[in-house]
């Protein structure tokens, strides 16, 4: 994609920290949500479309990315080659004036810049506040998950990463098997609800994971939706930057302006319709007031036309 890429210097070994498992989001994807039905609000190709995980509408996708080219092995000459493989996850700072001739084939989300597969659909979730806190692609195999995180300068971040995820994953009751993939080390999990691969690359002071989640055998060395992620994979650039960041840390997921307005407005559009259905709710639960009504007065003795009864008998 970019052309010969240089050597920018060693990378060393990792120090192990602690690191957030994130894996269960992607545990509820049953058989029955990548069936061949076309995605509507009734029939999502992933969960429900809420106001956390509000779906990108599709004439979006098809407006700005559409023009998305096969993913190809790019070419490489012999002399001066970095050791590994012949293809992304590129560092901005090393591909960022050739990024600008493919600027319109690619979703920039700040740390993360990557293509968009055919026929994907964008996926924002979403913080109860209105904050993008990542972004998914969802295909009819399944859904991909790309996101960054700070790391040290030299490498091994993935491996501690990795045990960590396994050993959460096992304690969950989940099978992991350990695969090797064009990066190295992957993790395969089969869970109740979802497959799931995890593949992770350490680069200069960044890591990045991929997480493909699918039904059944979706997960899969070869299967399409593993296919289609390592084919982002290779042509995703992570935008560091210079700040200095915790290890593990998650990069922020920054949207496009006119996407981040259009998610901004069905948020608010959201927000005011719970509002005003809570207010409705409310005014369902209250009584109704009921009309005052005078108290009633004693019974007073008859009066005739000479006077009350007692005085009529002459008793007063």
């Amino acid at each position: 994609m970019f052309g010969k890429r240089r050597k920018s210097g060693g990378r060393d070994e990792y120090v192990e920290d602690r690191y957030d498992d994130e894996y269960g989001e992607y545990a509820a994807y049953g058989d029955a949500d990548y069936d061949d039905e076309p995605i509507t609000d009734e029939n999502p190709i992933i969960d429900p479309i809420t106001d956390e995980n509000p779906i990108v509408p599709a004439d979006y996708v098809a407006a700005h990315y559409a023009d998305e080219p096969e993913y190809d092995e790019p070419d490489y000459d012999d002399d001066d080659v970095v050791e590994m493989p012949k293809s992304g996850p590129y560092d901005y700072d090393e591909v960022a004036e050739l990024l600008d001739n493919v600027s319109d084939q690619r979703l920039d989300l700040g740390s993360v810049i990557l293509p968009v597969p055919p026929g994907g659909q964008l996926q924002v979730e979403m913080t109860p506040d209105g904050t993008p806190q990542a972004v998914h692609l969802a295909t009819e195999h399944g859904r991909i998950t790309v996101a960054a995180y700070a790391a040290p300068k030299s490498a091994g971040q993935w491996r501690s990463v990795a045990a960590d995820l396994a050993e959460s994953l096992r304690k969950d009751g989940a099978r992991v098997a350990v695969e090797t993939g064009p990066w190295g080390r992957e993790l395969l999990a089969i869970t109740e609800g979802a497959d799931l691969r995890f593949i992770g690359v350490d680069g200069p002071r960044w890591m990045v994971r991929l997480v493909a989640a699918g039904p059944q055998g979706a997960a899969d060395d070869g299967a399409p939706l593993v296919r289609a992620a390592r084919a982002i994979l290779t042509e995703t650039v992570i935008r560091r930057g210079d700040d200095p960041m915790p290890v593990r840390e998650p990069l922020a997921v920054v949207l496009p302006p006119e996407l981040a307005e259009q998610l901004a407005a069905a948020h608010q559009a959201q927000v005011e319709a719970q509002q005003q259905a809570m207010a409705a709710q409310q005014a369902a639960v209250q009584p109704t007031p009921q009309p005052l009504v005078p108290p009633r007065m004693p019974n007073e003795p008859r009066r005739g036309a000479d006077g009350s009864a007692m005085q009529q008998l002459g008793l007063n």
